[in-house]
C-alpha cells in the first residue's frame, strides 16, 4: 500500500536522524513480507517506537498503528491519523478498533500492535510482566494474514544518542493455536529476539 503524503514526509524528514544521529541497526528486515497485509507485533518501551520499527521498511512498506482515543485532539489528531494511526480505546474491548484493524489488513495493510498495551519501564519489564493482549494474534487470525513479531531497543535512551536497533523475526506458524496460545508463542518469540539487543 502506498503512503501518505505526510508519512512519506516524516519518513524523509527523520531517516537522517535515525539512520544517523541515532545510527539505527535493523536486523530481519527480509523476514518482513514485500506486499500482503500482515500484523508487526513488537515490545514497547517508548511512545517514539513506530520510527525504527518504521523506518527499516520504508518506503516498500507503510505502517498503520492504534493509537490512544485521548491523542485525536486538535491538531495532533489529523496528523495521527495521516501519519498511519487510528484510534483505539484503551480500557475496554474495542470492537470497533479491532474491526478497523482487520479490514486494513486484509486490504494489504501493514498493523503495528503493541501486545503489552503499555510502555515497559526498564528495569520493571523482568519483575512486573503486565498480561499481554490477545488482540495482535486476534487481528492476524481474523485477517488470515501474517503475525511477526519484533523487538525494539534505544527508544528509552534517546537522550543519550544511544544506537537505535530493530529486530525483525519470521512470521509465526499459529495454525490450529486459539488466540491465547499464539500470543503465548508470539511473546516468546518477542522475548527471545529481544535477547542482547
Amino acid at each position: 500500500m502506498r503512503a501518505s503524503p505526510f508519512y512519506t514526509f516524516a519518513a524523509l524528514v527523520s531517516w537522517p536522524f535515525v539512520k544517523g544521529l541515532f545510527r539505527l541497526q535493523a536486523e530481519g528486515v527480509e523476514n518482513v513480507p514485500d506486499a500482503g497485509g500482515l500484523v508487526l507485533a513488537a515490545n514497547h518501551v517508548s511512545n517514539l517506537d513506530p520510527w525504527p520499527l518504521g523506518i527499516p521498511l520504508w518506503p516498500r512498506r507503510y505502517l498503520r498503528f492504534m493509537a490512544k482515543s485521548e491523542l485525536f485532539w486538535w491538531p495532533l489528531g489529523p496528523l495521527i491519523h495521516a501519519g498511519g494511526g487510528f484510534k483505539v480505546r484503551r480500557g475496554e474491548r474495542d470492537v470497533e478498533a479491532i474491526a478497523t484493524a482487520v479490514e486494513l489488513v486484509r486490504a494489504g495493510h501493514v498493523v503495528v500492535m503493541f501486545p503489552h498495551g503499555t510502555r515497559q519501564t526498564k528495569g520493571l519489564v523482568k519483575k512486573y510482566r503486565p498480561r499481554a493482549h490477545t488482540g495482535a494474534a486476534r487481528i492476524a487470525m481474523d485477517a488470515g494474514a501474517p503475525l511477526v513479531p519484533a523487538a525494539i531497543a534505544g527508544t528509552d535512551r534517546l537522550l543519550r544518542f544511544g544506537r537505535l536497533r530493530v529486530r525483525y523475526g519470521k512470521p509465526l506458524d499459529v495454525t490450529g493455536l486459539d488466540p491465547k496460545e499464539a500470543t503465548e508463542r508470539l511473546m516468546a518469540e518477542i522475548e527471545r529476539l529481544a535477547e542482547d539487543l
